[in-house]
């Protein structure tokens, strides 16, 4: 198991350990071979051209187009049994466990793993209250304009409505909580609004934005603190509104990899 960091383009290696990290058994079930066992026949003396003889592997390997799903694995966060605590993600290790959503496409995917954490799932309908960072305001435009296209209604702090505003989209402006308006407060412990997307930024993160999000926190109501979430959650709403949750089990997904491998083998 290796980790690593990219920064400026430059990659670090920040850790190297010999065991299986968690992502084994998700990497395990999202392509159909179980990688812990073969791993342990290799140390036992078995070859890989034996393994893929006897079909514990195939014999091609692993080709993307092969595998026509896409698989999220989401860490489970248990910030709604700590009160008080910022939901803001940080670099220290805070998850209690993961999960693994399915699909045919990445927002479906996505907005699988969100439901299966029980902390994110994801709204079809209702209101959005979105306030985010200056560095953050011209990329959360077309998120914002297609919430409103998928029929969510919009709230929004001044400065971050103002942008949307510029931009045409419809938005409801709101006061901050710090400045003696309740109306987010309220809005998120009676269920006037179904999803926050905040990005934390200067003193407000610990002042206004701390509040909503704790308070999105302890009420059940998915806050999204990064650009890319934002971005991903849109997707998964967009999913949700067109399939919903069709179930297939993983067993069918790997038939299916194991069908279009042999008519590629039949054809060569």
């Amino acid at each position: 198991n290796v980790q690593f960091a990219v920064r400026d383009q430059q990659l670090f290696c920040i850790e190297a350990n010999p065991r299986a990290s968690r992502t084994v058994p998700f990497v395990s079930k999202a392509i159909g071979t179980p990688l812990a066992k073969v791993a342990a026949r290799v140390m036992a003396g078995t070859s890989l051209a034996e393994l893929r003889a006897e079909g514990s592997l195939p014999v091609h390997g692993y080709d993307p187009d092969l595998l026509q799903h896409v698989a999220v694995k989401e860490a489970v966060l248990p910030f709604d049994r700590f009160p008080g605590v910022d939901p803001a993600l940080t670099p220290e290790m805070r998850s209690t466990g993961e999960v693994m959503g399915i699909a045919d496409d990445f927002g479906d995917a996505f907005a699988r793993a969100q439901a299966g954490t029980g902390t994110l799932i994801l709204p079809t309908d209702g209101t959005v209250f979105l306030s985010v960072a200056d560095r953050d305001k011209r990329a959360v435009i077309l998120v914002a304009r297609r919430l409103v296209d998928l029929g969510l209604n919009l709230l929004a702090t001044d400065g971050t409505a103002r942008v949307l505003e510029r931009w045409g989209v419809p938005v409801t402006r709101v006061g901050k909580v710090t400045e003696g308006d309740d109306a987010i407060v309220r809005g998120l412990r009676e269920g006037g609004i179904d999803l926050v997307l905040n990005t934390p930024y200067g003193p407000d993160a610990r002042g206004d934005g701390l509040l909503i999000r704790q308070t999105a926190v302890s009420n059940g109501v998915p806050c999204v603190t990064t650009v890319a979430g934002m971005s991903a959650a849109l997707l998964g709403v967009e999913a949700l509104q067109r399939t919903g949750f069709a179930v297939r089990s993983l067993q069918d997904r790997h038939a299916e990899v194991l069908e279009r491998l042999a008519s590629r083998v039949v054809r060569a």
